[in-house]
């Protein structure tokens, strides 16, 4: 059975859900994407606005070069044909947070089509086809109180792509590994901080159910505004039972957007959904075609930097890290730039990708930094692992190094220097102390040549103790099982 099989036979009561995303991507330029207007996300209400993103009578947008270039980057990276003409277009309706009374977008020739990435589910890798991936302006965002809204513009004109999927995926699981997925692979390009809070990347869900078998597709619904993956699948699953409920009840679907309300778990109408003619898209008069040379889009190309699934496979072949390990620090790319930097300098890629993994995330996690903010900086950490790996100190005393290097910001040297915890490596020393154990605890030691091997953990134990923790465990286990097994 091919990955694509096994990943579509999840049913609900006899019913298949089919599901498509479109995400939309805030490009991360300075300005909008026809005028100066600023695009920071702190800015107070209206700051970021002027003739142009308020859509004053007379004004005349002008194409901003760095978000065709971000488009085609992100395109790029989606497998995606880069059109060398494309055309901006506007999308006609009307809404109090769209000034112009038009969004202007791309219809028919979008400048990215015909992409596809790779997801990972349940360990089942699926294909999902990215039908088209087309820029267009934000508009602005109203807030309501009670019997009165407010309009804010400074969200009017920021730079959009919108990717849309194809209709290719059967479980909320998909739809949101699919979402988290082309966040991972912006936020390597550096083209959108991909902060689903602020708004930067925002997920609508087409979803139909459809008995087993049948060929022709249910009328969708979309879901709009989705902006945590949890939210994403929970409303999939719920909007998968409603439609299902309505069918079994002889109700028909209305195809309609529909919001989600976390706090009580279900999808309510917001509006019935329009066609394409609905919206009387025609080529906008004040824009030229986009005219992108094909030289051009191989320098953006050359330029792509690597991406995650190319990394994990790396990863695994040649630093020989498992999957798992892979794919967690792969998950952002800065962790996988720290990871890549330790591994150089300490030139032990398992033992970097075990403290990464394991203390580094958990204090960043603890102290709810990034990975940018760590006090531990890679190199130093290379260094802890170089201390152990020469035996100066032993694992168990790094992981208080580390513990300190955290608070302090001090270099591991400069640590173990001031609290004497050098390794305690001189056999002749060990094997005295191991000795004068034996002798103080002979009933421990006959039950041993009885049989009872667990008091072995009791003579490593008594070993450390006495040398404070310091002695190395290797050399404690290899002379005390030696002078174990000759008192047999």
């Amino acid at each position: 059975m091919s990955s694509d099989d096994k990943a579509q036979t999840t049913t609900y009561r006899g019913y298949q859900a089919v599901i498509g995303v479109e995400v939309h991507v805030q490009l991360k330029t300075r300005s909008k994407i026809f005028c100066a207007d600023a695009t920071n996300f702190d800015a107070a209400d209206n700051e970021n606005t002027s003739p142009v993103s308020a859509g004053l009578p007379g004004t005349l947008p002008v194409l901003n070069k760095k978000a065709i270039e971000f488009s085609i980057k992100t395109g790029l990276a989606l497998g995606c044909q880069i059109r060398n003409r494309s055309v901006f277009a506007r999308k006609n309706y009307f809404y109090p947070d769209l000034p112009k009374g038009y969004q202007i977008s791309q219809y028919d020739k979008p400048l990215c089509e015909n992409g596809e990435i790779t997801i990972m589910v349940n360990r089942v890798s699926k294909k999902i086809s990215i039908t088209r991936a087309h820029m267009e302006e934000d508009a602005g965002k109203s807030n309501h109180f009670g019997d009165y809204t407010l309009l804010n513009y400074n969200r009017a004109g920021i730079p959009l792509l919108e990717i849309v999927s194809g209709p290719d995926m059967n479980t909320p699981q998909e739809a949101a590994e699919y979402s988290r997925s082309i966040r991972q692979i912006v936020r390597y390009l550096d083209v959108c901080d991909g902060n689903l809070e602020e708004g930067s990347l925002r997920c609508d869900c087409n979803v139909s159910v459809r008995k087993i078998g049948a060929p022709k597709l249910g009328t969708k619904v979309e879901l709009k505004n989705l902006n945590s993956f949890r939210f994403i699948e929970k409303a999939i699953e719920y909007e998968i039972e409603r439609q299902i409920d309505e069918i079994e009840s002889g109700k028909k679907i209305i195809q309609e957007t529909r919001l989600y309300d976390a706090d009580k778990n279900r999808t309510f109408s917001m509006r019935s959904k329009e066609d394409a003619q609905d919206y009387r898209y025609f080529p906008d008069p004040d824009l030229q075609p986009i005219q992108i040379d094909e030289n051009k889009i191989e320098d953006i190309r050359k330029s792509l930097p690597e991406l995650p699934a190319r990394k994990i496979t790396r990863f695994q072949s040649e630093m020989g890290l498992s999957e798992y390990d892979a794919t967690v620090l792969t998950e952002e790319k800065e962790i996988a730039d720290y990871f890549e930097i330790v591994c150089e300098k300490s030139k032990n890629a398992k033992a970097s990708a075990n403290w990464i993994t394991s203390e580094l995330m958990r204090e960043l996690n603890i102290s709810k930094i990034s990975i940018q903010h760590s006090p531990v900086k890679a190199g130093d950490l290379a260094e802890l692992i170089g201390l152990i790996d020469s035996g100066t100190i032993s694992g168990k005393m790094a992981k208080t190094v580390f513990l300190e290097m955290w608070s302090s910001g001090k270099k591991a040297q400069e640590i173990v220097n001031e609290k004497g915890l050098t390794q305690v490596t001189d056999t002749d020393l060990i094997e005295k102390i191991i000795n004068k154990i034996l002798e103080d605890n002979a009933s421990q030691l006959a039950e041993y040549r009885a049989g009872k091997t667990k008091v072995f953990g009791f003579f490593i134990g008594a070993a450390m103790k006495a040398t404070q923790g310091q002695a190395s465990p290797d050399l404690v286990n290899q002379i005390l099982k030696n002078k174990l097994e000759k008192t047999k």
